[in-house]
C-alpha cells in the first residue's frame, strides 16, 4: 500500500515509518510536516492511505482531513499521541471522513514489531476495505415473528463521517423519541466512550455504552462500545461476539443487522448512513427482505458515499433520504 505520513514531530515520523517498514508491502511515499503541505502533496500523488496527526502548526489534521476529503479524497487514519486530550478532535476529523484512529506507535521497547501491531492491522483493515470483493451473500431464515406493539426498535449503522452524521440526526430527535435505538459506528473501543459521552452531551439524549446482556430500552441511545461485533439475540438482549472472525470491521454493521433482521419480535427501522466500503448494506437489505423500513443516506449529504451507495446497488433501502429528514421520517414511524 502507497501510505503517506502527516506529522510535524520527528521521532513520530520516524516511529511511524519504521512500524510501516515491517510489512515489505508498504511503502512510504511522501511526509508532510503540517496539513496545508499535505494538501497539496496529496493532490499532487494522491497515496492509498494517511496516517494524519492531529495537532500541527499552520493548519491542524482536522482541517487537512477536511480539505483531502473534498478535493483529494483518500483514506485516512488518524494517528494520535494523546487520545483523551484529542478525543473531540478525533471525532470531529471522523465526521470529516477519516476512516478510523489509533495510538502513535511506541518503538522503543524490547517489542517494537508488536508496538507496531495495531497500527499494521488498522493498514491492513484499510486495504481489504478500499479493495475488497464483493462480500458473501447471507440469507436468514424465514421464522414467525409475533410482533410487539411497544417494541420499537432503530438500528443505525455509520462508519467515515458517521460521528457528525449521528450527531445530526440525533439532534433532530425529541428527548421523549418512543423508541429504542442502537449505534454501530466503525470506531476503536478505547474511544467509544468519549464519543458517547460527546454524542450525549451534544444532543441532548440518554447516550452510553452497551452493556453485555441488556435489551434495547425506549429513549435510550445504545452504542457498540468494544472491538467486538454487537448482536441482537433471539431473548431480545444485546450480546458482544468475537465471531465472525473474518469481518474486516469491528463491529461489523452487517452483523448487528442480521440479528435484528432474524430476532427483533416489534417494529424496527434500520439506517445506514455514510462511510467507505460495503458494511451494512447486506444486513440492511436482510431487514428489508423480513418487511422493516430501510433507509440510506443520499450521495448529496453523505461524506463518503461508500455503504449507502452499496446499499442502493443492491436494493436494499426502501428509502433513499438526504441526512436532514431521516429525523423527521424517524418521528413520523414512532411518533404515537
Amino acid at each position: 500500500m502507497r501510505i503517506a505520513i502527516v506529522n510535524d514531530v520527528p521521532m513520530a515520523v520516524e516511529a511511524l515509518r519504521r512500524a510501516v517498514a515491517f510489512e515489505p508491502a508498504h511503502d512510504v511515499v511522501w511526509v508532510a510536516s503540517n496539513g496545508a503541505e499535505a494538501v497539496r502533496l496529496c493532490a499532487e500523488n494522491t497515496p492509498d492511505l494517511i496516517l494524519m496527526d492531529l495537532i500541527m502548526p499552520i493548519m491542524d489534521g482536522v482541517e487537512a482531513t477536511r480539505r483531502i476529503m473534498a478535493e483529494s479524497p483518500c483514506a485516512i487514519v488518524i494517528v494520535t499521541i494523546d487520545r483523551q486530550q484529542n478525543v473531540h478532535r478525533v471525532f470531529e476529523a471522523m465526521g470529516f471522513g477519516a476512516l478510523d484512529v489509533v495510538d502513535t506507535p511506541v518503538l522503543g521497547g524490547s517489542n517494537p514489531k508488536e508496538a507496531a501491531a495495531p497500527l499494521l492491522r488498522k493498514i491492513l483493515n484499510i486495504g481489504w476495505l478500499i479493495g475488497q470483493s464483493e462480500k458473501r451473500v447471507k440469507t436468514v431464515s424465514a421464522h414467525p415473528r409475533v410482533l410487539d406493539a411497544c417494541g420499537r426498535l432503530v438500528a443505525i449503522g455509520s462508519s467515515a463521517g458517521g460521528p457528525a452524521a449521528l450527531e445530526s440526526l440525533l439532534k433532530g430527535l425529541p428527548k421523549d423519541f418512543n423508541a429504542a435505538i442502537v449505534l454501530v459506528q466503525h470506531v476503536d473501543q478505547v474511544f467509544a466512550a468519549g464519543m458517547a459521552e460527546w454524542l450525549g452531551s451534544s444532543c441532548g439524549l440518554d447516550v452510553r455504552l452497551a452493556r453485555d446482556g441488556e435489551a434495547p430500552q425506549q429513549g435510550v441511545v445504545l452504542l457498540a462500545g468494544t472491538n467486538h461485533h454487537i448482536r441482537l439475540l433471539k431473548n431480545g438482549t444485546l450480546a458482544y461476539t468475537a465471531e465472525p472472525v473474518n469481518e474486516i470491521y469491528r463491529p461489523s454493521i452487517d452483523v448487528f443487522f442480521e440479528s435484528v433482521a432474524q430476532y427483533w419480535n416489534g417494529n424496527a427501522v434500520g439506517v445506514l448512513l455514510t462511510g467507505m466500503g460495503r458494511d451494512g448494506a447486506q444486513g440492511l437489505k436482510l431487514m428489508r427482505e423480513q418487511g422493516f423500513l430501510t433507509i440510506a443516506q443520499d450521495q448529496q449529504s453523505s461524506s463518503v458515499y461508500g455503504m449507502p451507495k452499496a446499499a442502493a446497488a443492491i436494493d436494499a433501502a426502501v428509502e433513499i433520504r438526504p441526512l436532514g429528514n431521516i429525523a423527521s421520517r424517524l418521528q413520523e414511524v414512532f411518533g404515537k
